[in-house]
């Protein structure tokens, strides 16, 4: 019953968020890929325990891939990542890859020795996009975390990282930082008008709250200028809250929502902030909501703000049933929803 009403209230919200009214011809829906996953993933019990240590009996390490039905991040992670040589060779000598479905049924033993389902197992574990992929250490502990779609360049970072067990020397922001690739061009951060202007005081924002974590010579940080806030529908929802733009690696000093008193680089190392672009929404009252942190097209991006901004997280904890209502409730007004646009 409160699953029920929940969703009731999420379709109320987006109708308040987006204006109602039912097509007598629903829209289409483009984007979903199916996946065919390699052979050479492991065909688990998904007893994880026994996996970690097969894995590490062997030399290897394990990363979990939590994947959805139709999932076309996934897709791209597979086809564009997984398919270059080195990054497969890699991933087969160092890791012992386990597909999980987030939304499956098969029984899972997870490191407590709980059982549980698929699905129950991803919600223990706040998977909120897909692809998700976590590697384990020796003892099973979640070294490094991925939410979403990295592009190859940053993939074969991570996948050094973790087979050179770097975690043991420096933090995966760190080392993304020592090794990223830099741009010629203009040194200032690409501006928006619903940005906010400094000195920023954040304890004193009521009501919805972005951070957008930038860097210089950052070419995901232009594309998601150029490409997503150019979008209308996602300036207007941007605009909506209390925008700011920090530096991820300045000495900007900040007051954040909770009072402290600190840099943006020191903000962004206490939220485990270690890619540019990412955005962290925040509520006033519930803090941060939802981050994004990875490639996304049209349709997520914009989801992800109208999920802070509708409300909608505070009866629906899953974003990926909120998406789907919301995909739904867009098709239902005679539009179309298009996931990689």
């Amino acid at each position: 019953m409160k699953r029920f009403i929940g969703l009731i209230l999420i379709f109320l919200c987006i109708g308040l968020s987006q204006g109602v009214g039912i097509a007598a011809t629903p829209g289409g829906f483009f984007g979903a890929r199916e996946t065919v996953y390699p052979a050479w993933f492991k065909e688990s019990f998904l007893d994880i325990r026994e996996d970690v240590a097969e894995a590490t009996a062997a030399g290897r390490r394990v990363m979990l891939f939590f994947h959805q039905n139709g999932c076309p991040y996934c897709n791209l992670l597979v086809e564009r990542n997984l398919s270059q040589q080195a990054i497969e060779q890699q991933m087969r000598e160092q890791l012992d890859v386990i597909a999980v479905n987030m939304w499956g049924d098969r029984s899972v033993m997870d490191l407590s020795g709980q059982e549980q389902t698929e699905k129950t197992f991803a919600a223990a574990l706040r998977i909120q996009f897909t692809p998700t992929l976590l590697f384990l250490n020796e003892t099973g502990a979640v070294i490094l975390r991925l939410n979403g779609y990295t592009p190859p360049e940053t993939f074969k970072l991570a996948l050094d990282y973790i087979g050179e067990k770097q975690e043991q020397q420096i933090s995966y922001r760190e080392y993304l930082a020592a090794h990223r690739p830099t741009v010629q061009g203009d040194k200032k951060l690409q501006s928006e008008p619903f940005f906010i202007d400094g000195p920023h005081d954040l304890s004193l924002i009521k009501g919805p709250l972005a951070i957008f974590f930038e860097q210089q010579d950052c070419p995901a940080c232009n594309r998601l200028h150029q490409e997503l806030l150019s979008d209308p529908e996602i300036r207007a929802l941007a605009g909506q809250t209390h925008a700011v733009q920090l530096d991820m690696w300045s000495d900007t000093p900040i007051i954040t929502p909770t009072g402290e008193k600190l840099t943006a680089r020191e903000w962004a190392k206490q939220l485990s902030i270690a890619y540019a672009p990412s955005i962290v929404l925040f509520d006033s009252e519930a803090g941060e909501v939802i981050r994004s942190e990875a490639f996304f097209k049209r349709f997520h991006t914009a989801s992800i703000f109208d999920y802070l901004l509708s409300g909608a997280y505070k009866t629906e904890p899953s974003f990926q049933r909120y998406i789907s209502a919301r995909a739904e409730h867009i098709r239902e007004q005679g539009k179309d929803v298009d996931l990689w646009r």
